[in-house]
C-alpha cells in the first residue's frame, strides 16, 4: 500500500500510495455504510415493501454517471474531481466553484449525517447520549484519523470496510436461512403503497436510495494519490458499484420480508429491527456495533474527500493558496482538514439524519449532470487533451472512454432526480440555496483580494 515518497520539505506532494486492490475496498467502503444501515427504513416509508426498486433505479444511475467519471479520470489523474472537470470543459472560474463548492459541501453534509446516525437507535443499544454531543465528538476522532496520514487513513478505511461488509453479510445470511424455514413473507418486496401515484413515490424513495450508493464519486480525488489512475480506477469504479449493488438488492429484500414497512419507517436503525427478528440468532448489541462502525466509515471516507477537494481547489488557485499546504512530516493536507472539519460541526448542529441526507443528495445530483455535461464538451478536443493529459510514470493504460448515450442519459436522470417531481421537501431546497450562496460569497471575497493583490 505504499511506495517511496519523494521528500521535499519545501515543497510536499501528495504520496502515490493507494494501489488497485486498496482502491477496489475504499469504493465499496465509501458506498457501504450509513446510508443502508440509517435510511433503509425511510426508503420503506416512501414506497412501502418494495423498496428493491428505489435501490435499483439508484443502482442505474450511479452506473451511469461512473462511467463518466472513469472516462475523465483517466484524462485527468489530479484531486479536485468534478471542479476539474467542469473547469477543463466550460473554463468559466465562477462554474468551477460552484461545482467544486457543491461537491465540498455535499462531502460534509453526508460526514454530518452519518455523525447524526451515529446518535440513534444503534448507539442506543450501549449508551444515552446527547446526538449532538456524540457527533461533535465522533468528528473530532475521525479528524484526528484524517491528520495522521492518507496510508493510515486508507489502512483504517478497509478494516471498517470489512467490518461493515460482515454487518450486511449477516442480513444476507438471515434471508437465507428465512427463506429456507419459510420465515416472514416475500410478497411484501412487490408491495408499493403510497397515497399518491406510485411512480411519484418510486421516483422520490429512488432519491432518499440514491443516498445509499453515493460514494463512487469520491474517489476520483485520489488519483493524485493512486499508482496507476487510467488502468485501475474503471475497474476499481464499477466492480465497486456491482459489489455493493448486489449486496444493497439482497439486504433490502431481506428487510421488507422479515420486518413490516412500518416498523421499518418508524427506526433509525432498521437493519437492527432484522437482527431481532431473525431466525438466526444473532446478539443485537454486537450488530449493532458493526453498524456505528460503518456509520464511522462513511464519515471518514467523506472527510478525507472534503479536504483533498479543498487542497486540489487550492492547486488550481480557485480558493486562496493556503489550502494547498501540505504538512512536511505527514503529508497531508492539514489547513484543508481543519477548515473542512469545522464546516461538520456548524452543519451537524443545523439539520436531521434526513435532511442532511438529502440535501447531500440533492447537491451531487447537481453536479452529476454537469459531470455528465462535461463528457460530452470535453470530447471535443480529445485528441489534444489527452496529449496534454498528466501523464503517470508507469502507466500507460489507454483511457476508458463511455458509450455517448451514458453521459447523455445521465444528465438528464441527475436533473429528473434534483427536481421537485421526486416531492423533497421545501426545507431541503432551502438549505442547499443557503450553501451554494455562501459559496457565492466566499468565490466574490477570494476575487477582491486577488485583484487587491495584483493592484497592490
Amino acid at each position: 500500500m505504499s511506495t517511496e515518497a519523494e521528500t521535499d520539505t519545501a515543497n510536499p506532494t501528495l504520496r502515490r500510495a493507494i494501489g488497485r486492490k486498496v482502491l477496489l475496498l475504499f469504493v465499496v467502503g465509501d458506498i457501504l455504510g450509513a446510508g443502508i444501515y440509517a435510511l433503509t427504513g425511510k426508503v420503506a416509508g416512501e414506497v412501502g415493501g418494495a423498496i428493491w426498486i428505489p435501490f435499483l433505479c439508484a443502482f442505474v444511475l450511479a452506473t451511469l454517471t461512473a462511467a463518466a467519471y472513469a472516462e475523465l479520470v483517466g484524462r485527468y489523474p489530479q484531486a479536485a474531481g468534478a471542479a476539474l472537470y467542469a473547469q477543463r470543459a466550460f473554463k468559466r472560474p465562477f462554474v468551477t466553484f460552484l461545482v467544486a463548492f457543491a461537491v465540498l459541501m455535499s462531502g460534509i453534509t453526508s460526514a454530518g449525517a452519518a455523525a447524526r446516525a451515529f446518535g440513534g437507535d444503534y448507539l442506543a443499544e450501549f449508551i444515552n447520549v446527547p446526538t449532538l454531543v456524540a457527533a461533535w465528538f465522533f468528528l473530532l476522532v475521525i479528524t484526528a484519523v484524517n491528520v495522521i496520514g492518507i496510508s493510515e487513513s486508507v489502512k483504517v478505511n478497509v478494516v471498517l470496510t470489512i467490518i461493515e461488509a460482515s454487518g450486511l453479510i449477516v442480513i444476507l445470511a438471515i434471508g437465507v436461512v428465512a427463506l429456507v424455514q419459510g420465515d416472514g413473507d416475500p410478497s411484501r418486496a412487490m408491495e408499493i403503497t403510497t397515497e399518491g401515484t406510485p411512480w411519484i413515490a418510486i421516483l422520490g424513495a429512488t432519491g432518499l436510495a440514491f443516498y445509499a450508493l453515493l460514494g463512487f464519486e469520491d474517489s476520483v480525488n485520489l488519483a493524485e494519490e493512486t499508482r496507476h489512475p487510467r488502468r485501475d480506477f474503471p475497474r476499481a469504479l464499477f466492480g465497486g458499484l456491482i459489489i455493493a449493488g448486489l449486496i444493497y438488492l439482497g439486504v433490502a429484500f431481506t428487510s421488507t420480508m422479515l420486518v413490516d414497512t412500518e416498523t421499518l419507517a418508524g427506526s433509525t436503525g432498521p437493519l437492527l429491527e432484522v437482527v431481532k427478528v431473525a431466525g438466526l440468532t444473532f446478539p443485537p448489541k454486537l450488530f449493532a456495533l458493526i453498524a456505528l462502525l460503518a456509520v464511522t466509515n462513511t464519515a471518514l471516507i467523506n472527510m478525507i474527500m472534503a479536504s483533498r477537494l479543498v487542497y486540489g481547489m487550492g492547486n488550481e488557485g480557485i480558493v486562496p493558496r493556503v489550502f494547498s499546504r501540505v504538512h512536511a512530516g505527514r503529508q497531508t493536507p492539514y489547513v484543508a482538514i481543519a477548515f473542512t472539519v469545522l464546516i461538520a460541526m456548524t452543519l451537524v448542529a443545523t439539520g436531521d439524519l434526513a435532511g442532511l441526507a438529502d440535501t447531500t443528495v440533492l447537491l451531487l445530483l447537481l453536479v452529476f449532470a454537469t459531470v455528465n455535461v462535461s463528457v460530452l464538451v470535453l470530447r471535443r478536443t480529445a485528441d489534444a487533451d489527452d496529449e496534454a493529459a498528466e501523464q503517470v510514470e508507469g502507466d500507460d493504460a489507454k483511457p476508458f472512454r463511455a458509450p455517448t448515450w451514458a453521459p447523455v442519459l445521465g444528465a438528464i436522470v441527475s436533473l429528473v432526480l434534483a427536481s421537485p417531481l421526486t416531492g423533497r421537501e421545501g426545507s431541503v431546497y432551502l438549505r442547499a440555496g443557503i450553501l451554494l450562496a455562501i459559496g457565492v460569497v466566499l468565490y466574490l471575497v477570494n476575487r477582491w483580494a486577488i485583484s487587491r493583490g495584483e493592484r497592490s
